[in-house]
């Protein structure tokens, strides 16, 4: 099957030397999003915030890619504040409970000090 690369034409996308997302065959991978609202380039200064705006951007490029939310599998939360993981938890809890994928959190640095999460999914369409 064909790989396909998905891009939102980012300067870091190019600069970095990755996709936005990766389709092969029934898989699409998505990078590790931030919570950049990417159309005014602004970061919002709370978690909360930034989690809405990681889905709304996963979603988007799921969709570009001809995904859909419910087709992910695998979701990694990589949180800075350890703190800030309760505050995920209950927005991370409704946006994917009807779907439940399989799940790591991890505490950790990340490369902008504003960032205070990053969302990477991977999904697999159902062979119909």
């Amino acid at each position: 099957m064909t790989r396909k690369t998905f891009s939102t034409n980012s300067d870091f996308e190019k600069k970095a030397g990755y996709s936005r997302a990766v389709v092969q065959d029934n898989w699409c991978f998505v990078s590790g999003t931030t919570g950049y609202d990417y159309t005014t380039m602004f970061m919002p200064p709370d978690i909360q915030t930034q989690i809405q705006n990681c889905l709304q951007t996963i979603r988007k490029t799921l969709e570009t890619a001809g995904f859909s939310f419910s087709d992910i599998v695998r979701a990694n939360y990589y949180v800075v504040n350890q703190s800030d993981a309760e505050l995920a938890f209950p927005i991370l809890g409704r946006a994917f409970a009807s779907i439940r994928p399989a799940a790591t959190m991890t505490i950790c640095g990340l490369i902008r000090p504003e960032m205070l999460i990053e969302i990477e999914v991977t999904a697999l369409k159902s062979k119909t």
